[in-house]
């Protein structure tokens, strides 16, 4: 099974390249599980239960099982997508359902029943179960950006969508801290994106190019290197040779799985 971004890529050899994380349980690189043929794939986010609200690891883990999701699922893979949380408070299921709505995470249904394939969990959880681990590391905001919500309201300035790119930026298993300056360079970035996008989508259109698509693919098939993906858009962005066209489709083949809707400005700008 390979979990593309539109394109199945090729090792030199010629065969497939598919994807592998760090297996937190075997400390190994390891491929994602393949599929039964008539089966699911089971994946399940775990969240600790050791908070009253929901705070910014709680999102870092859910995006990554939002990524996982988004690739197998333009694969054409069917994802049973789950997470679990014992004795989640009122006040935390509240704010997870915010959470999800704000960053454009797809919703996990209930704890599944049957055992998981993949298990996404933040430090210092256990997970009593066989299968891939896949730990993400801790993030937090810091003191100068704590008086900002975690969720901005209809009000507020920060586009929730920038603190997803801010996470995105860093690898999925690397501690990070958003800073004041880290936010509002992803809110710039952002901005930048879209109003690029809509003004690539009045040229014609083009093919994305296939060494871009296998460049992309390398990035996420390597341990889900979203940082790397992120670096392919700044190449296209810059590159002269790239028709506008092109940079277009590319944007928006990369955003299925990214998530950050850099096509909402296309027909407004």
């Amino acid at each position: 099974m390979t979990v593309e971004l539109g394109l199945t890529v090729e090792d030199a050899g010629g065969a497939a390249r598919v994807p592998r994380v760090l297996d937190r349980r075997t400390r190994c690189l390891t491929e994602i599980p393949a599929v039964r043929r008539h089966g699911l794939l089971r994946m399940c986010v775990h969240l600790p239960c050791d908070t009253d609200r929901a705070d910014i690891t709680d999102v870092r883990a859910l995006l990554v099982g939002d990524l996982l999701f988004r690739a197998l699922e333009a694969r054409g893979v069917q994802v049973q997508h789950t997470f679990a949380s014992p004795r989640l408070g009122p006040e935390k299921t509240e704010d997870l359902h915010r959470v999800m709505t704000a960053f454009g995470i797809h919703p996990p249904e209930a704890e599944a029943v049957v055992r998981s394939d993949i298990h996404v969990f933040t430090g210092g959880q256990q997970v009593d179960d066989a299968g891939v681990w896949i730990e993400v590391g801790q993030a937090w905001r810091e003191p100068a950006a704590t008086s900002e919500p975690l969720i901005p309201d209809a009000e507020g300035e920060r586009d929730p969508l920038a603190v997803r790119l801010a996470l995105l930026s860093c690898h999925y298993r690397a501690p990070v801290g958003l800073t004041p300056d880290l936010l509002a360079a992803a809110e710039r970035a952002l901005s930048a994106w879209r109003g690029r996008v809509a003004g690539w989508a009045d040229a014609p259109s083009r093919p994305v190019p296939r060494d871009v698509r296998a460049q992309a693919e390398a990035a996420f098939a390597d341990d889900l290197g979203t940082p790397g993906v992120l670096a392919v858009l700044r190449r296209v962005e810059a590159a002269e040779t790239i028709p506008d066209g092109a940079k277009f489709e590319t944007f928006a083949l990369l955003d299925r799985v990214l998530g950050l809707e850099l096509t909402r400005e296309v027909g407004r700008v």
